[in-house]
């Protein structure tokens, strides 16, 4: 089977679709500085929704999400956007949890796992 890769860098691709399933690596917001969570959620999804549709697929068939916040008091502000974004009908199945990021102004990281 063929594995086709998206925005491939030297570390890693931000998109790999196999066997009918888009793989998103985690997503994070490029316009961070002094921006609130709803602010980076809104880009990040915004950024997964570009990279669902180049694979083929969009979040109605997005069916796994990892969330990554820095610090979980920011549960609800980031459910804010997201509960706005994802497709009622067809909620994937979610974990969302503290971590420590990579950088120190990302606040939220989000991977998303859909059919195409």
């Amino acid at each position: 089977m063929t594995i086709q890769r998206f925005h491939v860098g030297p570390r890693m691709s931000l998109v790999a679709v196999h066997g009918g399933i888009a793989y998103l690596a985690g997503i994070v917001a490029d316009n961070r500085a002094g921006t609130s969570v709803a602010e980076q959620t809104k880009e990040i999804l915004g950024k997964i929704d570009g990279y669902l549709a180049e694979a083929g697929t969009d979040k109605s068939k997005a069916f796994k999400a990892s969330v990554w916040l820095r610090d979980i008091k920011d549960f609800d502000e980031m459910n804010s956007v997201w509960d706005k974004w994802i497709d009622p009908a067809n909620p994937p199945v979610r974990a969302c949890v503290e971590s420590r990021m990579a950088f120190p102004d990302v606040l939220v990281e989000i991977q998303v796992t859909a059919a195409v």
